[in-house]
Formats: C-alpha cells, sequence, structure tokens
C-alpha cells in the first residue's frame, strides 16, 4: 500500500522534475506576470505599456493554446486525429454563456429577470429547464466539465468500443461537430440561434467591461494553460501515458499484451475534452460571444494545424503553433483578409513537407546538433592533448 501512495506521488510531481515543464511553466508564468505589471504600472502614454485591448488578445491567445494542448493530448501520444474538438470548446462557451445570460437579470432590453433578451423576442413564456441553475456560478463550472465530458465519453464509449480507428474515427468527428453546428443554429434550441449568447455584462459580480475583469481574465487564461500543461505532462509521464503511445504505435500489440486499449483511449478523450472546455469557458467572457460558428468544422481543422506546426507529442510545441498561427491570423485579417485562409493552406503544406515534427521538431534537432559539435570538439581537443 506505502509504495502505491509512493507510486502516486511521484506520478503527480513527475513533471515538476523535467527542465522541459520548468522552463514552459517559467516563460508562461513570467511572461503573464509582465504583460500584468506593464498594463498596471506602466502610464498609458508610455512606449512600454500594454492597452488593455492587447491583454484581451493575449488572453484568447492563451485559451486557444489550452484547446491546442488538449489536442496535442490526443492526436500526439494516443495517435487520435480529432477533427471535431471544436464541439468540446464550444460546449464549454456555451456553459459558460448561460450563466453570464443569467447574471444580466432585468438589465436586458426587455427588462425580464429571468428570460434573456433572444427568448423574449421569441416570445418564450418560461425559462427551459436546461437553463436552470445556470444562476449559480459553482453548476455553471461544474458544467464547463460536464459538458463536453459526458459528450466525450458518450461518443468515445461508442467509437472505441467499436474500434473505428484512422481516418473514419476523424470524419466521425468531424460529423459530430458540424451536426451539433447544425443543431445550436436553431432558435428552437433554446442558444440564440445564429446570433448565439452576447451582451454579457458581469462575471462573479464584477463588470466584464472594466480593465480589471479583463486583466483578471487573462491572468485566469494564463493559469488554466499551466495547469492543464501540467496535467497532460503528468500523464503523458505516467504509465498510463506510456500505454497511450503503445497504443498509438502498435495498437493490435497493445491489445494482445492484455491491455484494455478502449479504456485509455476513453479516459484520455474525456480529459482532453473537459481541457477544451475550460478553454472555452474562458474565451466567452473575453471576445463577450459564443454562437455556433465556434462548432464550425473548419475551426476543428484550423486547431490541429496549430498543434502540426508547433509539433505533436510535445505540448509545448501545441501552444507555440497556437500562438504563432493566431497571431499571423490577427495580422493578415488587418491587411489582407481574403487571403487568410490561402495563407492558412499554405502554411499547413510548407510544414508537412519541410517541418514534419514541426517547430519544436526543429529545435530538438539543433539541440542534438548542437551537442554533437560539442562532442565532436571535447573529442578533438582530447586527441591533440595525447
Amino acid at each position: 500500500m506505502a509504495h502505491a501512495v509512493n507510486y502516486s506521488q511521484s506520478w503527480l510531481t513527475r513533471p515538476f522534475t523535467e527542465r522541459s515543464t520548468q522552463i514552459f511553466l517559467g516563460v508562461l508564468l513570467g511572461a503573464v506576470a509582465l504583460v500584468t505589471f506593464l498594463n498596471l504600472a506602466m502610464p498609458q502614454d508610455s512606449a512600454l505599456h500594454v492597452s488593455t485591448y492587447t491583454v484581451t488578445l493575449m488572453g484568447k491567445y492563451l485559451c486557444y493554446a489550452l484547446l491546442a494542448v488538449a489536442v496535442d493530448l490526443v492526436w500526439g501520444y494516443l495517435g487520435i486525429l480529432s477533427l471535431g474538438h471544436g464541439a468540446f470548446f464550444a460546449l464549454g462557451g456555451y456553459a459558460m454563456g448561460m450563466y453570464l445570460m443569467r447574471q444580466i437579470g432585468d438589465r436586458g432590453v426587455y427588462g425580464n429577470p429571468e428570460l434573456p433578451d433572444f427568448m423574449v423576442f421569441l416570445n418564450w413564456q418560461e425559462l427551459p429547464w436546461y437553463w436552470s441553475g445556470f444562476d449559480m456560478a459553482w453548476f455553471a463550472f461544474i458544467m464547463v466539465l460536464l459538458a463536453p465530458g459526458i459528450l466525450a465519453f458518450v461518443f468515445g464509449y461508442l467509437a472505441f468500443r467499436s474500434r473505428v480507428t484512422g481516418v473514419y474515427l476523424s470524419i466521425i468527428t468531424q460529423a459530430l461537430t458540424f451536426a451539433l453546428m447544425l443543431a445550436f443554429f436553431r432558435n428552437e434550441m433554446g442558444f440564440g440561434g445564429n446570433n448565439g449568447l452576447t451582451d454579457f455584462m458581469d462575471i462573479l459580480g464584477f463588470d466584464l467591461r472594466t480593465d480589471g475583469a479583463r486583466l483578471g481574465l487573462f491572468i485566469a487564461s494564463g493559469i488554466a494553460l499551466a495547469l492543464g500543461y501540467i496535467i497532460c505532462r503528468a500523464i503523458v509521464g505516467s504509465k498510463l501515458g506510456r500505454v497511450s503511445v503503445a497504443c498509438r504505435d502498435a495498437e493490435a500489440r497493445t491489445r494482445f499484451i492484455g491491455y484494455r486499449v478502449e479504456r485509455v483511449q476513453l479516459f484520455v478523450f474525456v480529459v482532453s475534452a473537459m481541457l477544451a472546455g475550460v478553454a472555452g469557458a474562458l474565451y466567452v467572457p473575453q471576445v463577450g460571444i459564443i454562437n455556433p460558428s465556434e462548432f464550425s468544422p473548419l475551426f476543428s481543422i484550423e486547431v490541429v494545424v496549430w498543434v502540426a506546426l508547433g509539433g505533436r507529442a510535445t505540448l509545448y510545441g501545441a501552444v507555440i503553433g497556437a500562438l504563432i498561427v493566431n497571431y499571423a491570423k490577427t495580422v493578415f485579417t488587418g491587411v489582407m483578409p481574403d487571403a487568410w485562409l490561402f495563407a492558412l493552406g499554405a502554411l499547413f503544406v510548407l510544414v508537412t513537407v519541410f517541418l514534419p515534427k514541426g517547430i519544436a521538431g526543429l529545435f530538438a534537432n539543433l539541440g542534438k546538433k548542437k551537442k554533437a559539435d560539442s562532442s565532436a570538439n571535447s573529442g578533438t581537443e582530447q586527441e591533440a592533448a595525447a
């Protein structure tokens, strides 16, 4: 029993002993602290001041980075190319959006203390049962995890139990998010139809329109990314993670030696979906809207491009890819909005051809080359001394 406890403690604390994790957390938390300082301490006319708009934009990037880490967990370490993780992201966002809509109360356009404005406009007479409880923050936060988690559990149980793999599983995940997009577009679903949920005012009693609330959400997004990264590193560094890689590389052999592959796949898939839901929940109050376009299959494919660019099976590479692509998207959509999708497609092709292991793989190769050169120089010096 004591041995099991020690192993559990090692499994939980192992990420903090990894140099890559220490560097990642140091850079992430240091960047969050620096942006916070420059936003609060520097006067607005200073060149070093970080505006609230920029803080909100960075917070959105951090949410995307957490989503990319969730995708990398299942694609990089489990070998499941999910083209539907946007569905879990959107479900977490809708759960948060429902809470934020309930916080508006009678301050809406129609002044109804119970019904959101879009329900009053559509002549709804009472609040749907599935909106009950979203006036309480703790319930909404639980649903942020449960909504995507339950969907992932049901979908994963049926798919993995039937041993659907490869491109067929990818197509099914894409069909799932497309079906949800079509459903949420319908007004009778009670989620705002094509307009979605918007006009948010408060979160946990704080006015969302204030600079302090925006900064707080940015910090929360940074902390969530750090915790999500640690959770994923703990999983991939454990026995479960090693079995996941075995399932990715040789699923039939892993089954043959006695592992229940479908259980491993299901657990990792559900954890990944929950992380995506948290990312969506933090994203919504920062952008101020959630609508069915977040379910778009194109968005899920875009997330895969982020991970491919950064580097699969590294986690930190997924963060790098998400930050680079979304920053480029911000720039391109401002300069050449019609050319962005072409640029994204070209980027994916170039990465696939010239950087099959992504930016993280390029860093790893440079590190190996530097180490090899150092060893060669050391050997030459020893020969000269002899």
